[in-house]
């Protein structure tokens, strides 16, 4: 299993919502292999949606 890795610039929520759609796309299998890129870039997009700055 890959070594569980934080996002960059992001909060404790944020982190925790990546996580959360992590698992569950893994779970599903809806993305196969790319369910850690897709976590990640729904959870930036959001942050960047929310005018968050680094570490919020």
């Amino acid at each position: 299993m890959p070594q569980k890795r934080p996002l960059k610039g992001v909060g404790a929520k944020e982190q925790r919502q990546y996580e959360h759609i992590k698992e569950t796309a893994e779970k599903s299998g809806r993305y196969g292999d790319r369910a850690e890129e897709v976590a990640a870039r729904t959870v930036m997009k959001h942050h960047k949606e929310s005018h968050h700055k680094k570490g919020q």
